[in-house]
């Protein structure tokens, strides 16, 4: 009987003939009720898809069945992977079915679909293209093409924004390191925000600076302090106003006249504009790396999540706290009020906390003598 032939070998007596045929026959029989088993399975709902792949898989495993229609058993399974999320799968049987009938509309359609899912823009537009070449009228390949179009020029958009915050972090960290500045980490955020130095287009640095009334720590905020401005510029800005601390234009305000209330903690009315000093902390903490300098310039960019960039780190190693302890002498160094941003921030002892932070006090308070002994130190 054929049952009993070995594998490769031809029939010879017509029984055997005819054996074969009745096998053939009930495979093919098979492999089309599996089929129809497996669509009434999709049919029930996800709970039944794992049953409709298994027919479906039966099915192929019969191979019996014309190319066209083990086209459609593969593009079957593939409609069941995408279903379950199974992208790759999907993907593999689709482009399976392709092989065997190459105008298999859905089968192209399935495959645009898991190419979709897996970010494969360029083989989804050529899956799509390929569907719709055979049926130009589809709607489903036309609106899945439409959106890879739009996902595209998003996806384009978002590459130049983020070569484009990767290109001006660069051009500021170069900014920085030519000018010997060095940027440590950054200190109050909660504050500042993620504010960061700008770089305009004649090469000048513009810095978010931040100042703190150190007897009550107190804030106030500089927006654009351009490093070639001088300090009793935008002192002169201040508005020492019962509001608040605020940054306006000075022919705006009717600032440090005598007739100016006082501000609620500053009962004796000490914190005048020809009674404060600027000072900053001498070699506090420790500045960045090339890398994390990079790193930090693009927090809350949109390349703020790009896991590797090239850096030339010419000196990947951070270096030393040049301060002087509390104890050890005054840390704080006076900052001459006609002297610009820029002459400040390059003194070999200031490490720039992230963005430049100085700290108010006033000649007539009692706090005065603590801040200049040294006895009185930021809170962590």
């Amino acid at each position: 009987m054929a049952l009993w032939m070995e594998t490769g070998s031809e029939p010879t007596t017509q029984s055997e003939k005819d054996d074969l045929e009745a096998i053939e026959a009930l495979k093919h029989s098979t492999a089309l009720e599996l089929k129809e088993n497996g669509n009434q399975y999709v049919k029930m709902g996800k709970k039944h898809y794992s049953d409709a792949i298994d027919c479906y898989t039966r099915a192929i495993n019969q191979k019996v069945l014309s190319d066209s229609e083990q086209s459609i058993l593969f593009s079957n399974r593939a409609h069941v992977n995408l279903l379950l999320g199974n992208y790759r799968r999907a993907l593999m049987d689709a482009e399976e079915a392709i092989k065997l009938c190459p105008t298999n509309v859905k089968a192209l359609y399935r495959a645009a679909k898991a190419s979709l899912s897996l970010n494969l823009l360029v083989e989804v537009k050529s899956f799509c293209e390929k569907g719709l070449e055979h049926d130009p009228n589809n709607k489903e390949l036309m609106k899945l093409a439409e959106e890879i179009d739009l996902q595209r020029l998003e996806h384009e958009q978002r590459e130049a924004q983020v070569s484009r915050a990767v290109a001006g972090a660069k051009d500021l960290v170069s900014a920085i390191e030519d000018r010997g500045l060095k940027i440590g980490k950054a200190m109050f955020q909660e504050l500042t925000g993620l504010r960061k130095p700008t770089l305009d287009n004649n090469n000048i640095l513009h810095w978010p600076v931040l100042l703190l009334y150190a007897e009550v720590m107190s804030s106030d905020f500089i927006e654009d302090f351009c490093e070639t401005d001088m300090f009793s510029a935008h002192l002169d800005m201040i508005s020492f106003s019962v509001e608040c601390f605020i940054y306006i234009p000075f022919w705006l305000s009717n600032m440090f006249s005598d007739t100016c209330p006082p501000l609620p903690w500053d009962k004796e009315n000490n914190y005048t504009r020809e009674s404060i000093e600027l000072y900053y902390e001498a070699g506090s903490g420790v500045c960045l790396s090339k890398s994390k300098l990079l790193r930090y310039l693009l927090e809350g960019t949109a390349a703020s999540h790009v896991e590797s960039i090239d850096v030339d780190e010419k000196d990947a190693t951070e270096c030393l706290n040049l301060g002087i302890s509390a104890g050890e002498g005054s840390k704080w160094v006076k900052v001459g009020e006609k002297r610009t941003l820029h002459d400040v921030l390059k003194e070999p002892n200031f490490i720039i906390p992230g963005i430049p932070v100085f700290y108010v006090v006033s000649k007539r308070s009692s706090f005065y003598k603590e801040f200049k002994a040294g006895k009185w130190v930021p809170p962590p």
